[in-house]
């Protein structure tokens, strides 16, 4: 099977040696969101809920440019340098999925890109 790569103006552009997304079939690996501003490229302003909304709006788009959407997610990996904020994801969670909800882990790190406070990154399954 061939893989596709899958990109958007309507996310932030990969700041490194990466896709926003690669498609095997109807699996799509989603790349690391972090609160970039796609137009802008700058981390929106903001509490770390705003920023958790702002990731999964980049997901969202780096989906739809897949044919897909946030409800096709099966599995997440939430990235987060306070593991503190991990309530704030699940609020934020709830804004953009409902059940049944994807698989999920949360990993407390000591630095991301930009000195952000969180980054998520996906699998997607079209059609599913």
């Amino acid at each position: 099977m061939a893989r596709k790569v899958i990109s958007t103006s309507k996310a932030p552009a990969a700041i490194g040696t990466y896709s926003q997304a690669v498609a095997i079939g109807d699996t799509v690996y989603l790349s690391g969101q972090i609160p970039l501003i796609a137009e802008s490229m700058e981390v929106i302003e903001g509490d770390v809920k705003e920023q958790v909304r702002q990731v999964f709006r980049n997901l969202s788009a780096v989906c739809e440019a897949a044919d897909g959407s946030l409800a096709e997610i099966v599995k997440l990996n939430v990235y987060l340098t306070d593991l503190g904020n991990f309530g704030f994801v699940n609020e934020v969670m709830e804004e953009f999925f409902s059940a049944p909800f994807p698989a999920r882990a949360a990993v407390g790190v000591a630095q991301l890109p930009k000195d952000v406070p969180v980054e998520i990154e996906g699998v997607m399954v079209t059609g599913s």
